[in-house]
């Protein structure tokens, strides 16, 4: 049983950083998934897989880990770059990129 610890990505569909900072930790599976040939599903006897538990801090997780003597690994996540724009700078003279409709 092996663990991961890491911070989930924000769905595409959202623009906000609400419940970014909490931290996930799951269950790696070490049994392959075996495809249902009726139904095309995939499915696991290992049930832990489907185990995903939250923390509101890192230390808590790794915490929580070492306390049930669960194998684990963080997983840290890829900073994204953001560009500061203002909804005005849309309708500027002088943009760099053309505007089209």
């Amino acid at each position: 049983m092996f663990a991961r610890i890491y911070q989930p990505a924000a769905s595409a569909m959202t623009s906000g950083r609400a419940n970014a900072s909490e931290w996930v930790l799951e269950f790696v599976s070490r049994q392959p998934t075996i495809i249902d040939p009726l139904t095309g599903n995939a499915r696991s006897v290992d049930t832990r897989q489907q185990i995903e538990l939250q923390f509101p801090t890192l230390e808590e997780a790794i915490a929580y880990a070492k306390s049930n003597n669960i194998p684990h690994q963080v997983q840290a996540r890829q900073k994204m770059k953001r560009i500061p724009r203002s909804y005005a700078e849309n309708f500027d003279y002088d943009r760099k990129l053309p505007w089209t409709h």
